[in-house]
């Protein structure tokens, strides 16, 4: 690649966000490679998809829905979901030749010259009039801090570091976090761990029944709201409870899903808490979720006081080049797809302002 390049727009990542967005990008008539670029970091197509466990079949898959223009049809629900996703992401970037660039990581996005953005990447700087950052949150496992965590003699891991439930047969295992994640884990584990314990911050939440458009569109707004306010996004899943189908009503009766409070520090043997109750542990699986992978946006100094990025749609409200696709609202696989569609819109009517006028 030469030093520079120019381009219209830069896609920074290639998920269901980044895919998404350069579908959009194609359909309203820009050229790959000419007037768009994606650049992906991850080792081949299939986003945060590829790096999920081998039991996480697609049947256990939440809520993914297709991407825009090719429908995911006839899986099969027991195959692993890194396996399904990761072709169907393939076969999708081949039918609309979208060429992404993999892999490339994005080192950091300065400030160019003329109202463009500068892309630096180990393969060199790509310069460019408006930016889709794509970039999800796998990148960025959130682990958080108690006292006398690095005292613990088992092993302490995160989701994003989770292979199956096989190597921890006959272990007793503490997993913590009260999301999706959580709770797949400790379904998984059950049948071959030693013990397992579940402890969340807040209790869980059931969701019993259908999840219609108007809970959907509720919960969206919450999320949304934050965002706006520039506060760190919570994400969609997080506000719409956890849905309650059989194999969860089966953990909830055998005793797997019965949560604890939030422990008040880790022992070297354990986990306590401040009322004298002690559990023995040789695993603590922190499943606690991530944060958006945003750290090569610093330069641009879009963060707002309240810690997270003040968006309207997907805009960065501090500068209108640059679209969040993918973060808050838009964090679910159908939000991605219409924030991909919102964000070229945009784009589009920005560049076409730019455009200086004939005499």
């Amino acid at each position: 690649m030469n030093e520079s390049r120019e381009v219209e727009v830069l896609v920074v990542g290639a998920g269901q966000a980044g895919l998404s967005s350069a579908y959009h990008l194609q359909r309203s008539g820009f050229a790959p490679d000419r007037d768009f670029v994606v650049l992906d970091h991850s080792p081949a197509p299939g986003g945060a998809w590829q790096f999920r466990w081998p039991s996480l079949t697609y049947g256990k898959v939440h809520g993914m829905y297709a991407l825009p223009g090719m429908e995911l049809t006839d899986a099969d629900p027991g195959r692993p979901s890194a396996e399904v996703i990761g072709e169907y992401f393939d076969r999708y970037e081949r039918a609309f030749g979208l060429r992404v660039r993999r892999p490339v990581d994005v080192r950091a996005v300065h400030e160019g010259d003329g109202g463009r953005l500068l892309v630096e990447t180990p393969d060199g700087t790509w310069s460019t009039r408006a930016l889709i950052n794509a970039t999800g949150t796998w990148d960025r496992p959130f682990w958080p801090r108690y006292p006398g965590q690095e005292t613990f003699r088992g092993r302490q891991l995160h989701t994003a570091q989770y292979s199956g439930p096989e190597e921890f047969a006959g272990q007793r295992v503490v997993v913590v976090g009260g999301g999706a994640s959580g709770t797949q884990h400790l379904l998984e584990l059950a049948p071959y761990a030693a013990a397992t314990t579940w402890v969340t911050r807040r209790p869980p939440v059931f969701r019993e029944g259908p999840f219609g458009q108007e809970a959907g569109r509720a919960a969206v707004a919450l999320v949304e709201e934050r965002v706006r306010q520039g506060l760190p996004p919570r994400s969609v899943v997080s506000v719409t409870g956890l849905p309650l189908n059989d194999a969860v009503r089966q953990g909830l009766a055998d005793g797997v899903l019965e949560a604890q409070p939030m422990f008040d520090r880790i022992t070297p043997d354990g986990v306590a808490w401040d009322d004298g109750r002690q559990v023995t542990a040789d695993v603590i699986l922190w499943a606690t979720g991530f944060r958006a992978a945003l750290d090569h946006l610093r330069p641009l100094r879009l963060r707002e006081p309240g810690g997270g990025i003040r968006v309207e749609g997907t805009r960065a409200v501090a500068d209108p080049r640059v679209h969040l696709v993918g973060y808050g609202p838009s964090a679910s696989t159908i939000g991605a797809n219409r924030a991909g569609r919102a964000a070229v819109r945009d784009i589009r009517r920005l560049l076409a302002e730019e455009q200086p006028v004939a005499a």
